[in-house]
């Protein structure tokens, strides 16, 4: 009998472990998604760097190049990004976002779009940082707002964009308040008709769990939003790479001669080429055939919509609100380039 009990407690303990580990299952299986698309990636544009023929293929080669370039140029900041927000959601308590922003979330909105200054980094860095936030119980308004500002208002970007627009201060404070404007209308806009359906469950998931050490979650949430991410950031700079070398030089020109057109056309030209924040002026200053208010908003709509950000966003808190918000968010920083860059340039 007492064997017969071992046995039988035996079973149901096999029975029933399997069903504990669920999430952790869930991640791992995020966690080989996005391994597999990171090799994936990897392995064709290895191929296509040591396949002999397509080597000597000028197109190839330059969207060998600008896919690199735009990985390369990319993947620092996705450290940093990955980085800080497994720090924020290891070390951080949540209570500290509580009592450094108001509780109004209507305020709240516009605080953490100035507070985005304080990131020196790019639109790749956001997106996990913000994700942490909403983890830590800061109000996804203002954690969205922060997202859109801080690629396009750091220290970084706005030196660089005096640099690149030298004795011209008025296309930096345009800069400046075209974005600060963008990320706050959008924060707005997520209190007035956001859904908290339109997130993926797990981005709303709580931080620190109590027992388990920190510096264990901090590498255990870095390697998850680093691999989960960085599969995403390769796919959307293959995407930019493949318009870059499929567009030619005479399309741009065709544009260049319609004020409007021109405005709408560098936006979607920014969403398309996807460029680095910080490296986004100098491509905008290049652009002489255009004017003043469309490279404006080339510079304005970067930062906040392009494809590896859509692609992201998409990972981190699901495509139902990648398309909605990247289409919004577009709609606003169009709008927001035209009315300020119509003003001050």
């Amino acid at each position: 009998m007492q064997k017969t009990d071992e046995l039988v407690g035996r079973v149901e303990g096999a029975a029933v472990a399997p069903t504990v580990p669920a999430m952790p299952r869930l991640r791992l299986r995020w966690l080989f998604t996005a391994a597999v698309a990171i090799a994936a990636a990897t392995t064709l544009v290895l191929l296509l760097a040591s396949t002999g023929w397509l080597n000597h293929h000028p197109a190839v080669q330059a969207w060998r190049t600008v896919c690199l370039a735009i990985t390369v140029q990319a993947l620092p900041f996705l450290l940093l990004g990955t980085a800080l927000s497994g720090a924020i959601n290891a070390f951080v308590p949540a209570e500290l976002f509580a009592r450094v922003l108001p509780k109004r979330a209507a305020v709240a909105v516009p605080v953490a779009g100035v507070a985005g200054v304080v990131l020196p980094g790019c639109e790749c860095a956001s997106v996990p940082v913000a994700n942490s936030l909403i983890r830590r119980g800061v109000t996804p308004a203002a954690a969205f707002a922060f997202l859109l500002s801080a690629p396009a208002i750091n220290p970084v970007v706005l030196t660089a964009t005096a640099v690149a627009f030298p004795g011209n201060p008025a296309m930096v404070l345009a800069r400046l308040l075209a974005s600060l404007a963008t990320a706050a209308v959008m924060g707005w806009l997520w209190l007035w008709g956001g859904r908290q359906e339109w997130l993926r469950p797990t981005a709303r998931n709580a931080g620190h769990h109590h027992g388990h050490s920190r510096w264990r979650e901090f590498r255990h949430g870095f390697q998850h939003d680093f691999l989960h991410a960085g599969g995403f950031l390769v796919l959307g700079a293959m995407a930019a790479a493949t318009f870059n070398v499929t567009v030619s030089r005479s399309v741009l020109d065709t544009f260049s001669a319609s004020p409007w057109l021109s405005v709408l056309f560098l936006a979607g030209l920014a969403v398309l080429l996807a460029v680095c924040s910080e490296a986004d002026a100098f491509v905008a200053a290049s652009l002489t055939g255009f004017s003043s208010t469309a490279r404006l908003a080339f510079m304005v709509v970067g930062p906040m919509v392009d494809l590896k950000l859509i692609a992201l966003q998409a990972g981190t808190f699901g495509r139902a609100f990648a398309w909605r918000f990247s289409t919004a968010t577009t709609v606003v920083a169009v709008a927001a380039s035209a009315l300020i860059g119509g003003a001050l340039l």
